[in-house]
Protein backbone atom coordinates (compact mmCIF):
# COMPACT_ATOMS: atom_id res chain seq x y z
CA UNK A 1 0.00 0.00 0.00
CA UNK A 2 1.33 3.71 -0.75
CA UNK A 3 1.02 6.09 2.01
CA UNK A 4 1.48 9.55 0.90
CA UNK A 5 1.28 12.91 2.09
CA UNK A 6 0.31 16.12 -0.53
CA UNK A 7 1.47 19.56 -0.18
CA UNK A 8 -0.58 22.36 -1.24
CA UNK A 9 -0.38 26.16 -1.94
CA UNK A 10 -1.42 27.92 1.07
CA UNK A 11 -2.41 30.39 -0.74
CA UNK A 12 -4.35 29.09 -3.79
CA UNK A 13 -5.63 25.84 -1.02
CA UNK A 14 -9.26 26.62 -0.53
CA UNK A 15 -9.25 29.78 -3.04
CA UNK A 16 -9.04 28.25 -6.40
CA UNK A 17 -9.61 24.50 -5.65
CA UNK A 18 -11.92 24.30 -2.56
CA UNK A 19 -11.48 21.72 -0.37
CA UNK A 20 -9.03 20.33 -2.92
CA UNK A 21 -11.49 18.01 -4.36
CA UNK A 22 -9.19 17.85 -7.80
CA UNK A 23 -6.72 15.99 -6.16
CA UNK A 24 -9.49 14.04 -3.98
CA UNK A 25 -11.08 12.90 -7.97
CA UNK A 26 -7.30 12.21 -9.58
CA UNK A 27 -6.97 9.52 -6.21
CA UNK A 28 -10.12 8.16 -6.77
CA UNK A 29 -10.30 7.63 -10.49
CA UNK A 30 -6.06 7.07 -10.69
CA UNK A 31 -5.46 9.73 -12.67
CA UNK A 32 -2.61 11.84 -13.27
CA UNK A 33 0.38 11.37 -10.60
CA UNK A 34 -2.14 9.28 -8.95
CA UNK A 35 -2.24 6.92 -11.93
CA UNK A 36 1.08 5.11 -10.79
CA UNK A 37 -1.20 4.05 -7.89
CA UNK A 38 -3.33 1.76 -10.13
CA UNK A 39 -2.81 -1.41 -9.05
CA UNK A 40 -2.72 -0.79 -5.28
CA UNK A 41 -4.36 0.39 -2.53
CA UNK A 42 -3.66 4.02 -1.70
CA UNK A 43 -3.61 5.78 1.33
CA UNK A 44 -3.54 9.51 2.32
CA UNK A 45 -1.92 9.61 5.83
CA UNK A 46 -1.77 13.70 5.65
CA UNK A 47 -2.93 16.98 3.99
CA UNK A 48 -1.53 19.97 4.57
CA UNK A 49 0.06 23.07 3.08
CA UNK A 50 3.58 24.40 2.27
CA UNK A 51 3.93 26.87 4.94
CA UNK A 52 3.10 30.03 3.06
CA UNK A 53 5.29 32.10 1.36
CA UNK A 54 8.13 32.90 1.51
CA UNK A 55 8.53 29.20 1.32
CA UNK A 56 8.66 27.25 4.56
CA UNK A 57 7.79 23.69 3.01
CA UNK A 58 10.74 22.21 4.53
CA UNK A 59 9.59 23.21 8.25
CA UNK A 60 5.96 22.28 7.81
CA UNK A 61 6.85 18.75 6.26
CA UNK A 62 9.14 17.91 8.87
CA UNK A 63 6.13 18.55 11.41
CA UNK A 64 3.94 16.50 9.68
CA UNK A 65 6.94 14.10 9.55
CA UNK A 66 7.09 13.65 13.06
CA UNK A 67 3.39 13.79 13.80
CA UNK A 68 3.01 11.15 11.31
CA UNK A 69 5.71 9.01 13.15
CA UNK A 70 4.28 9.91 16.59
CA UNK A 71 0.78 8.56 15.53
CA UNK A 72 2.02 5.56 14.17
CA UNK A 73 1.47 7.19 10.33
CA UNK A 74 4.08 6.90 8.64
CA UNK A 75 4.59 7.58 5.12
CA UNK A 76 6.98 6.60 2.08
CA UNK A 77 5.79 9.60 -0.48
CA UNK A 78 5.41 13.27 -0.55
CA UNK A 79 3.36 14.64 -3.42
CA UNK A 80 4.25 18.28 -4.87
CA UNK A 81 0.58 19.70 -5.30
CA UNK A 82 -0.11 20.88 -8.93
CA UNK A 83 -1.14 24.29 -7.50
CA UNK A 84 2.33 24.56 -6.16
CA UNK A 85 3.71 23.86 -9.72
CA UNK A 86 1.30 26.38 -10.68
CA UNK A 87 2.03 28.66 -8.39
CA UNK A 88 5.55 28.39 -9.38
CA UNK A 89 5.02 29.18 -12.76
CA UNK A 90 2.00 31.49 -13.13
CA UNK A 91 1.88 33.50 -9.85
CA UNK A 92 6.03 34.02 -8.93
CA UNK A 93 6.23 31.75 -5.80
CA UNK A 94 9.35 31.07 -4.42
CA UNK A 95 9.48 27.65 -3.70
CA UNK A 96 11.97 26.43 -5.98
CA UNK A 97 10.60 22.81 -6.67
CA UNK A 98 13.81 21.11 -7.88
CA UNK A 99 15.48 21.86 -5.26
CA UNK A 100 12.42 20.85 -2.91
CA UNK A 101 12.38 17.46 -4.32
CA UNK A 102 15.71 16.88 -3.77
CA UNK A 103 16.06 18.04 0.27
CA UNK A 104 12.89 15.90 0.80
CA UNK A 105 14.28 13.03 -1.08
CA UNK A 106 17.75 13.48 0.74
CA UNK A 107 16.77 14.96 4.15
CA UNK A 108 13.81 13.05 4.70
CA UNK A 109 13.95 9.72 3.30
CA UNK A 110 11.01 9.80 0.89
CA UNK A 111 10.08 9.58 -2.66
CA UNK A 112 8.58 12.93 -4.18
CA UNK A 113 6.38 12.81 -7.11
CA UNK A 114 6.03 16.63 -8.26
CA UNK A 115 2.11 17.09 -8.98
CA UNK A 116 -1.09 15.75 -8.47
CA UNK A 117 -3.37 15.91 -11.43
CA UNK A 118 -3.87 17.49 -14.50
CA UNK A 119 -7.36 19.44 -14.10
Amino acid sequence: MAKIVILSCKKIRDIHCVSCIKCFKAMKEREGEFERYKNEDLEVVAMGDCGDCPGLAMPKLALINDLAKQYGRDFDTVHIGTCIVKAGATAACPINIDRLKEMIEKKMNKKVVVGTHNY
